[in-house]
C-alpha cells in the first residue's frame, strides 16, 4: 500500500519514532519526506495503519538507470521478518532486476535479504558500520537511550581552528568531484551524479582554504544522514572536519532535523570525532546491502 498525503506520512513518522534506533534510516527518510520530499521518494507499507514492514524508495520515473544503485536505494524497517520477506519479494515493492542498495538500521534484515538473493538470483554484499545518533536528538526523541556518563567533556565542541585561514561556506556543485574522489562508496560517474544532487538539494557545509579552494566538507543525503565528510590529505590532522560537522549540526538542529551518521568500524579518527561532538554509538549497526542481479 502506497502512503499518500501529509496526514498518513506524519502518522508513519510518529509510529517509527517509537521504534528508534532500529527504525532510524527509515525514520530519517520519512522525516525529510514530511519536509517537502525534495528527493521525490515514496513510502510503501504491507498494511495500514498497523503496518509491520515499511519501505521508502524513489518513484519509478527516477529509477531509469538499471545500473545506478545510488539512485536505486531502498530503506527498510520491519517488525516481522517472516512477513517482511514476502513483502520485499513483490516486484511492486523492489525491482530486483536492477542494481540496487538496501539500507537499514536492522542487522537482522540480513537473513531476509540472503534468502531473497537465493530465490531472486542476485549477488549481495553487506557493509556494516557503527551507527551514531546526536545526544541532543536522542534527548528529544528517545531519552531512555541517553547516558550522559558516555558524553565527552568539553560540551560537544571541536577544538578551535584558524578562522583567519579557513572560512566556513557551503558546497558548490563543482565541488562534487573532490567529494566523489574521497568518498569510500564513490569514485565513479554515477556516485558523482548522486553527490551533485545531494549538494543541490540539501544544506551543505565546508571550509575553504586561503585560496578559496575546498579543504573540508560534510553533506546530507536523502535519509537525513550526515555523510561523505572528508578533508583533503594535505590538511588532515587539524580538526577541520570536526569544525565542519559541528557547524552543520548547529545549523540543522535549529531546523529540528534528527541528526545521525555512521563510521567504518576501523576508522578510529572519525569515531573519536563522533565522541568529541557528542554523537553516541547505538546498540544496532548501520547496514547497507549492495545487490547485483546475476
Amino acid at each position: 500500500m502506497l502512503l499518500q498525503g501529509a496526514q498518513m506520512l506524519q502518522t508513519l513518522e510518529k509510529s517509527l519514532r517509537k521504534s528508534l534506533p532500529e527504525s532510524l534510516k527509515v525514520y530519517g527518510t520519512v522525516f525529510h519526506m514530511n519536509q517537502g520530499n525534495p528527493f521525490k521518494l515514496k513510502a510503501l507499507v504491507d498494511k495500514w495503519p498497523d503496518f509491520t514492514t515499511v519501505v521508502t524508495r524513489p518513484q519509478e520515473e527516477e529509477m531509469i538507470d538499471d545500473f545506478d544503485h545510488y539512485t536505486n536505494t531502498y530503506q527498510i524497517y520491519s517488525k516481522d521478518l517472516k512477513n517482511c520477506q514476502e513483502f520485499l519479494g513483490s516486484p511492486e515493492v523492489i525491482n530486483w532486476k536492477q542494481h540496487l542498495q538496501i539500507q537499514s538500521s536492522q542487522p537482522s534484515l540480513n537473513e531476509v535479504i540472503q534468502n531473497l538473493a537465493a530465490t531472486k538470483s542476485f549477488q549481495v554484499k553487506q557493509t556494516q558500520c557503527f551507527l551514531y545518533f546526536l545526544a541532543n536528538t536522542i534527548k528529544k526523541l528517545v531519552p531512555s537511550l541517553l547516558d550522559v556518563k558516555k558524553l565527552a567533556p568539553g560540551g560537544g565542541k571541536p577544538k578551535p581552528i584558524n578562522q583567519e585561514m579557513f572560512k566556513l561556506s557551503s558546497l558548490d556543485v563543482t565541488h562534487a568531484t573532490f567529494v566523489n574522489k574521497f568518498w569510500h562508496f564513490g569514485g565513479n560517474e554515477r556516485s558523482q551524479r548522486f553527490i551533485e544532487r545531494c549538494i543541490q538539494t540539501f544544506p551543505t557545509f565546508c571550509l575553504l582554504g586561503p585560496e578559496g579552494t575546498l579543504v573540508s566538507w560534510s553533506l546530507m543525503d536523502q535519509t537525513g544522514e550526515l555523510r561523505m565528510a572528508g578533508t583533503l590529505p594535505e590538511y588532515q590532522g587539524q580538526g577541520l572536519v570536526s569544525h565542519v560537522v559541528y557547524s552543520q549540526v548547529q545549523a540543522l538542529e535549529k531546523l529540528s532535523f534528527p541528526l545521525y551518521s555512521h563510521t567504518d568500524k576501523s576508522h578510529k579518527v572519525m569515531q573519536k570525532m563522533c565522541y568529541r561532538l557528542h554523537f553516541i554509538r547505538m546498540p544496532c549497526d548501520w547496514n547497507q546491502w549492495h545487490c547485483t542481479p546475476l
